[in-house]
Order: structure tokens, then sequence, then C-alpha cells
């Protein structure tokens, strides 16, 4: 592993950035899987353990060492602030992020939307501790630098159980699984198969231009907090009661957007859909998806609550909230 070099090929270097999560966790024992430490192991000896990373180009920058549980606006700034440092390096080609499963689909959402990278970004993970006596670690990053290093790659993709999938409509499915990351209707982008990428389809493209985009980056950077965005799940029985003490109790920071998971075709529970039609008449941004893992929320005409199509609750959420931020 070569950390400080100055005289690497221009655009050779892959930088990989660690933010923590179970891919660097560490437990008593090797057969538990649950009850770990995230955020344990540190970035150069994650990279010691993958397979043949020791003969590439690397620099490694650990971010953070958290579960990714607790992943926060602070966090999400400085990962945002190194990635923009590295990715502006003329010798600087491609960057790894580790990164914890349980919001990873949230970040990946992130940093495609804020960044629209043309250079690959690539986020991994694992669903097992580093000291797992069959740890999935490895052989994830050992994927993740040589999707990264691929001379098509570009945006922001993420790579577990060999599959390859792009930032914006990655989510994770299963709570255990070592394979817990699907890409919804829209599958995934390819496979990594014995180090080698197999594409199904193209990589993702920036759709705005750079000048949209630099406003929010600076806006993002420069915010105390993201705009108050509540997300709320329709269900059985619902009630009005938790869109109301959100209003009631919003006076020091303003409760400003309600993302509502509906069931089905985004539909909400009357008594809740109610509340919301008021809230939105009191100047609250309310809109609706599905809690459904796959489809999106077709247009209903006539519908008082607008739809977000597309775009899962917590993603939905991320979305509202930057739209607000970006005025």
């Amino acid at each position: 592993m070569n950390q400080n070099s100055n005289c690497l090929a221009a655009s050779n270097l892959t930088v990989v950035l660690a933010t923590g999560g179970t891919i660097a966790g560490r437990s008593a024992c090797p057969d538990d899987h649950v009850g770990y430490l995230a955020g344990q192991v540190s970035v150069a000896d994650l990279v010691a353990a993958a397979p043949g990373l020791n003969r590439l180009p690397l620099e490694c920058d650990q971010v953070a060492q958290i579960d990714s549980k607790d992943m926060s606006l602070s966090i999400w700034q400085l990962l945002v602030r190194r990635l923009v440092h590295h990715m502006g390096r003329p010798e600087v080609g491609s960057v790894v992020i580790t990164h914890g499963t349980d919001t990873l689909e949230e970040t990946a959402y992130l940093l495609q939307v804020l960044l629209q990278p043309t250079q690959p970004v690539v986020l991994t993970c694992a669903m097992r501790p580093a000291t797992a006596l069959m740890a999935d670690g490895p052989q994830n990053l050992s994927d993740a630098v040589a999707l990264a290093r691929h001379p098509d790659a570009r945006g922001v993709l993420v790579v577990c159980a060999g599959q390859v999938h792009a930032g914006l409509a990655v989510g994770k499915v299963h709570s255990y699984r070592l394979d817990a990351f699907d890409s919804g209707d829209s599958g995934a982008l390819g496979a990594m198969e014995a180090g080698q990428l197999r594409l199904f389809r193209a990589f993702p493209v920036p759709d705005q231009p750079m000048e949209v985009r630099s406003l929010l980056l600076d806006k993002f950077l420069s915010a105390d907090a993201l705009p108050r965005v509540a997300l709320l799940t329709s269900h059985a029985d619902s009630d009005s009661d938790l869109v109301r003490a959100l209003l009631k109790q919003s006076v020091v920071r303003p409760l400003q957007g309600i993302v509502v998971a509906g069931s089905g075709n985004g539909s909400v529970n009357q008594p809740l859909e109610d509340a919301l039609v008021e809230a939105q008449a009191g100047g609250v941004r309310v809109v609706r998806t599905t809690r459904c893992a796959r489809g999106v929320v077709l247009p209903r005409p006539g519908h008082p609550l607008p739809e977000i199509s597309g775009l899962s609750p917590v993603k939905a959420r991320l979305a509202l909230a930057l739209e607000l931020l970006a005025g």
C-alpha cells in the first residue's frame, strides 16, 4: 500500500475513505455477527486484509469511526469536504468509501445529488464484522477498488456481495443476509466477478448543470442543520396525533416538511391525511411516497398531497430537505 507517493501516474491513485460501520467492527467471538462494536478497525488494517490491494496505488483517509445508524450532518459534511478535496487532486482517479450498511443508501443518495461526480465514488460495506470467521468485508472492499479503477466507471456506486448498484437506486432490503442490498425495479448496474466488472446497463450521468450543484453544495456545507423534515408512515388505524404534536413543538426549530410513507400507491389513512392537509395549509411542505419496497407512486388527479415518485421514504426525506435548503 502506498499512502504518500508523489510519483504516481496521473489519475492512477485510489483514495479509500473510511467512516466505520460493520466492515470495521470487532466482536469478542468469531461466530458473533450481531453483538459487535462497529467502527473499531482502522482503514489501513481493512486495506491490509483485502485480497491484492497491497499491490495497488492506494491512499487511506480515516474520516470517521461510527456505527452508521449514528450518521449525522456534521459527519456528512466532513465526508463531502474530504471527497471534494481528494477528487480535486490530479493524481486521484477514484475514491472508495467504507460505510455501515444501515444508512449507506442515504449517504449514497446524498453524494450523488450533491456532487454528481464524473469520477467513480464507490461505497462498500459488510454485513459481518472484521473479526468474523468468514468476514465479507475484505472481498467487498477488493471488489469496490476494482470497480473504482475500471476505466468506464463514474458516479456514486455501491458494491456489496458482488452486486453493483447506482447510488440513487440502492436500498437495504435485508437485515442480516450478506446480499442485503437491492436496486428495486431498476435492477443492479452490474456484477463483480473474479475482480472483473460485468455491466448490465450504463453508469449514471450528471443531470444538473455544474453551477446548480455548486450552489446546493455550498449551502449544504455551510448549514448548521438541514431543514427539519419529519418522516411518518401511514398504517391501519393511523391518527393525527403525531402531526399535531410535531406542529406544536416546532417553535425552536420549525417543522418545514413532512414525508409520509403511504400504503400501496401512496394512499394515506384518512385521519392522518386530514392532519397533513392542515399542516400543508399552514406552510409545511408535505409529500407522499410509498412504504412498498418496489414500485413508484403514480399520480392521482385531485389528491390533496403531492407525490414524490421513485424514491424510498428515507431518500424522499433527504430530497425534500435538500430542496428546502436550496430555497
